[in-house]
Parts: structure tokens; C-alpha cells; sequence
């Protein structure tokens, strides 16, 4: 279906770049993107996914807005503290672009409901807290084939890369075989979180799930980037599939 009137002017600074023009924004506007986590990365990546005319955004959280999430997770508010995160950024998504429809999911995401909840989206944005969850969502999106773009952060330091381990590419498993032992990955609230660098990683997570529904430039699969806060300096380093890796295996 063609764009109308409105989305020409809305979507018109996409529309010009020749890598996304009206058939990419016509992708963007049909897709369904799939937000785990409504927190410090997925608070900016759900608001520029909106942004960009995302058809449809899934959102999966089981929190609550807190007072010490503002500081970072700029979806919320105030007036939003105790709301749950989902709402609250299904609002945020209604103020900013009517034409963008959310879909709440307000529940921690596990092994029982992965597949139900990843299954109807084109695009997974991975935005969780802890491995346990990434490596669900890890094995679901490889088995199920949805692009996962992943990105992590910690005090003043973040990276991203996207997984499509069918075409060959690594997957979470071949980058971290292990978790961390006890005490090498501590929480933001233990070791704490600049703020802006959630904004920074959540909005790369954003471009480069657009990259992905319109095809343009070239993905992160097989690449992470790698941004140092403190020395404002960025760093793409190559990532190989594992050879021993078991989900992988299955496109062997």
C-alpha cells in the first residue's frame, strides 16, 4: 500500500536517503520489531523505532518504572513511577507516533514462553539484563531465523553487533561460550551506568534494526562494535562462528 499523505511528511528525511526511499519506508511501516526489555537500551531503541514508523512494536518486561530508572531509561517519566514498563512505554510510543501499534507483553521472558512470544516478529532487539534470558532469546532467534540485535553496557563501555548465524555468521553462544563467573559482569546498579550510554547503545540498536528491515549499508553480523565512553572511541572488531558452537550446529 502506498504511504499517504501524512507519512510522506512524517517519514520525508527517510524517504530522501536513497538507501530507504518509499519502498524502505514501506518495509519500515510493515514490519514487527520485538523490544525485550523496556529499560535503559530498550527505553531509547522502543522511542526510535517509533520514531521511524516500526508497524508494529512488541514490548516484554515484567518491571516497574522506579525513581532510579530516570536517570537512563528516558521513556518514562515521573508521573510513570510505579506504572508498569510496559504501559508506560506504550504510552510514550502513542504520544510520540499515533500510527506506530504496541503490543504488551508484561512478563519476564523464559524458557516456557520464548517461542510464543518471538514467533510473530521480524526482528528481535535485545535489550534484557542477565545471560539466562539472552541465551533463550539467542536460541529462539536462531531456530526461528528472526535477526537479533544485540547490545550490552556497562559503566562507560558498550557493544553491539546483529546475529543471523543461517547465514553463516556467529551467534551470543560463539561470543560468550560462558558466562562470567561471579563478580566480572556486576549489575549498573552495582557498578553503576552513564546514563547517555544507554541512549547511545539503544539508538545504534534502533539504525542498525532499520539497516535490517530495509536492507541498507551493510549489518554488524559477524562484526562488534565496541564504544569506550570515557575515550570516545569506537572499535569494530571481527567475530567468527565457533566450530563447536551447538546452535549453531544446526546450520552446519
Amino acid at each position: 500500500m502506498a504511504l499517504t499523505d501524512d507519512e510522506l511528511d512524517r517519514y520525508a528525511r527517510h524517504i530522501v536517503l536513497r538507501e530507504i526511499g518509499g519502498p524502505g519506508q514501506r518495509a519500515i511501516r510493515d514490519a514487527k520489531a520485538l523490544v525485550i526489555g523496556a529499560g535503559g537500551l530498550g527505553a531509547p531503541a522502543i522511542l526510535y523505532l517509533a520514531a521511524a514508523g516500526v508497524g508494529v512494536i512488541g514490548i516484554v518486561d515484567d518491571d516497574a518504572v522506579a525513581l532510579s530508572n530516570l536517570q537512563r531509561q528516558v521513556i518514562h517519566t515521573v508521573a510513570d513511577i510505579g506504572r508498569p514498563k510496559t504501559q508506560s512505554a506504550a504510552k510514550a510510543v502513542a504520544a510520540l507516533n499515533p500510527g506506530v501499534a504496541t503490543q504488551l507483553h508484561p512478563v519476564r521472558l523464559d524458557a516456557a514462553n520464548a517461542d510464543a512470544l518471538i514467533a510473530p516478529y521480524d526482528i528481535v532487539l535485545d535489550g534484557s539484563d542477565g545471560f539466562a534470558t539472552r541465551r533463550i532469546v539467542n536460541d529462539v532467534c536462531a531456530r526461528l531465523r528472526k535477526p537479533l540485535v544485540y547490545a550490552a553496557l556497562g559503566t562507560w563501555e558498550g557493544q553491539l553487533t546483529t546475529f543471523r548465524p543461517w547465514e553463516g555468521g556467529p551467534c551470543l553462544q560463539c561470543l560468550f561460550p560462558e558466562d562470567p563467573a561471579p563478580g566480572l559482569a556486576p549489575t549498573c546498579a552495582e557498578a553503576g551506568v552513564l546514563g547517555a550510554l544507554a541512549g547511545v547503545m539503544g539508538a545504534l540498536q534502533a539504525a542498525e534494526a532499520v539497516k535490517e528491515i530495509t536492507g541498507a549499508g551493510e549489518g554488524l553480523s559477524g562484526r562488534l562494535l565496541l564504544w569506550d565512553g570515557l575515550a570516545a572511541e569506537a572499535r569494530t572488531v571481527r567475530i567468527r562462528r565457533d566450530p563447536s558452537c551447538p546452535i549453531c550446529a544446526q546450520f552446519a
